[in-house]
C-alpha cells in the first residue's frame, strides 16, 4: 500500500470520536427536533464514508485490479 497512514483516520480517530460522553447529558435540540447526540452520529457516520473514501483513494493496491482484469480476460 502507498499510505498506510491513512488507516489511521477512519480506524483510531473516529473510534475516539465514537465515544461522544460529552453528548449523554445533552436536551439540545438541532433544528428543533433531533437530539444533538444523534447528529452528532450522524457526522460520525458521514465521516467513516469520508474516511474510508480517502482510504480507497489513496491507499487502495493497485495489483488487485491487474489481477481482477487479468482474470475476466481468461
Amino acid at each position: 500500500m502507498k499510505r498506510k497512514w491513512i488507516w489511521f483516520l477512519p480506524i483510531v480517530v473516529l473510534a475516539v470520536l465514537h465515544q461522544d460522553n460529552w453528548w449523554w447529558a445533552s436536551t439540545d435540540l438541532i433544528a428543533g427536533f433531533v437530539p444533538i447526540g444523534l447528529a452528532w452520529h450522524a457526522l460520525i457516520s458521514l465521516g467513516a464514508g469520508l474516511g474510508w473514501w480517502l482510504v480507497i483513494l489513496f491507499a487502495w493496491p493497485t495489483s488487485v485490479d491487474e489481477v481482477e482484469e487479468a482474470d475476466s480476460a481468461t
